[in-house]
């Protein structure tokens, strides 16, 4: 069977934010597509979000349905304590529906590649090799006016010390310290935790 490719795969069904996960951007075949983008179920299994949402009732994602929220969706207080290691922050699932419940999914798009655009800006110029997730999770959980003057204090900061373009690490060091002391304001924990070895 021919499946649809959704129009907005930066968006999961399920609220997910699938245009700042760490494996979006991932450069080889093991790169995901995002939400039922090209090829998706060639690397993810299957998805009651999709089977419901989009191949059942033609929705990008769950905010539009005037069920949501329905009994496939956790309570707040659960998202907000599944805060797993790495990507992506189940936090934002409802605030991400609800968002385009309230506003349209248009309008969330917008806002979403304003965030993929900081996010791309920091993969490129800052990007160790070993800062990525960080990054990732950085551009999900600070708001757009953080992102932008993190990225604007780290790049004065790089001119007036004259740091070369080459000190990647350097670089990705200074942005990380910028973006950690905008999350501390708004109490929220940016380092990517490691997670439990199963036994």
């Amino acid at each position: 069977m021919d499946r649809a490719i959704k129009r907005y795969p930066i968006i999961g069904a399920c609220g997910l934010d699938c245009g700042l996960c760490t494996r979006y951007y991932t450069v080889g075949k093991s790169r995901c597509p995002g939400c039922y983008g090209p090829d998706f179920f060639d690397k993810h299994p299957s998805c009651s979000f999709i089977t419901c949402c989009v191949e059942k009732s033609g929705f990008e994602t769950c905010g539009e349905c005037a069920e949501f929220p329905c009994s496939k969706f956790k309570s707040e207080e659960e998202y907000q304590a599944r805060d797993l290691p790495g990507y992506p922050p189940d936090r934002n699932i409802l605030p991400n529906l609800n968002f385009i419940k309230q506003h349209g999914i248009k309008k969330f798009v917008q806002q979403q590649r304003k965030r993929i655009r900081f996010l791309q800006k920091m993969i490129d110029n800052f990007d160790d090799g070993r800062s990525r997730s960080f990054f990732c999770r950085a551009a999900a959980l600070l708001d757009s006016a953080d992102l932008r003057s993190s990225l604007d204090k780290a790049s004065r900061s790089i001119r007036a010390n004259r740091m070369e373009p080459a000190d990647r690490k350097g670089k990705a060091k200074l942005l990380r310290g910028l973006l950690n002391e905008a999350a501390t304001k708004q109490g929220i924990e940016l380092k990517v935790k490691k997670s439990a070895k199963k036994g």
